[in-house]
């Protein structure tokens, strides 16, 4: 299935993409895609509706993120090899871990709001994996089965942040809108290998990165199973896997960075597209 939330932010609905590609209502059915559908049994009742019996939405909604309710939001860092050496940082011995702040989550579609005095803000397309049931110390065997499914993520950073400025990553990842997640959750089912996964990123139509997910240093079912050795996760917590090379801070000569008017569109196998007009900081 592929689970969707849509409507104006803060007023999103729940919905799903039927197999013909249309839109269809899920109000009736749950009141939003929330952690507690996530479980394999809340799934497996889903995906036995008749779609066809589902209102179809008409026109174009915003896409919102496809899960409400996200307690954690964990990223991985310099998870590919070649990108690791395009930041001139040596291959990790064991998964770099930082987190992203909650409060820059939005929807796919959305826009990228550089923050105040941005002179070097980035883009990065990344698999997202949304955790479907409570994880503590799992196995890599075992840890798959604690995964609701899998989305598109742009882990945009700023660099100077990040890098520059002392303390740790997250200071230049969590920046309101850098999180852009969605459009869709695609459960499990339909990603039976999420180490075969293409994915592209272009900025004003250039193409920058791409990058397949089996080039990973540590696969998705080592993440979650190391991550889940940190902490616990729960249903709805979010992790995003690292990004292949094309960065914009790896660009040679000189390195690219993002600037208003430019515009990102990203995506990963079976797992939809993003588009992001990037615009100057505005308060909400």
């Amino acid at each position: 299935m592929k689970l969707v939330r849509y409507g104006n932010p803060g007023k999103e609905k729940p919905g799903l993409i039927d197999a013909d590609g249309k839109l269809r209502d899920l109000s009736k059915v749950v009141k939003d895609i929330t952690p507690d559908v996530l479980d394999a049994k809340s799934l497996a009742k889903l995906s036995k509706l008749n779609t066809a019996k589902l209102p179809l939405v008409k026109g174009k909604p915003r896409m919102g993120c496809p899960v409400n309710g996200i307690s954690k939001f964990v990223a991985i860092g310099l998870n590919y090899a070649d990108h690791a050496a395009e930041a001139g940082m040596p291959v990790p011995k064991e998964p770099i871990v930082f987190f992203k702040a909650n409060s820059c989550i939005q929807g796919p579609n959305d826009d990228v709001m550089l923050p105040k005095g941005s002179v070097k803000s980035d883009w990065e397309v990344e698999l997202g994996v949304v955790i479907g049931t409570r994880a503590s110390y799992v196995s890599q065997k075992e840890a798959l089965d604690h995964v609701a499914g899998y989305c598109l993520i742009n882990d945009v950073s700023e660099r100077e942040l990040q890098i520059e400025r002392g303390g740790t990553w997250d200071k230049g990842k969590g920046c309101d809108t850098f999180g852009p997640i969605g459009p869709w959750l695609v459960t499990r089912d339909e990603v039976p290998n999420p180490q075969k996964l293409g994915m592209w990123l272009d900025v004003n139509g250039e193409r920058m990165q791409t990058g397949n997910t089996k080039t990973m240093i540590f696969n998705v079912a080592k993440l979650v199973s190391y991550v889940s050795s940190l902490m616990t996760l729960m249903p709805g917590d979010v992790i995003t896997t690292g990004t292949p090379p094309g960065v914009g801070m790896g660009k040679k000569p000189h390195a690219i960075f993002l600037k208003r008017g430019d515009v990102m569109t990203l995506g990963i196998d079976g797992l939809g597209t993003q588009t992001q007009k990037v615009v100057a900081y505005k308060k909400s």
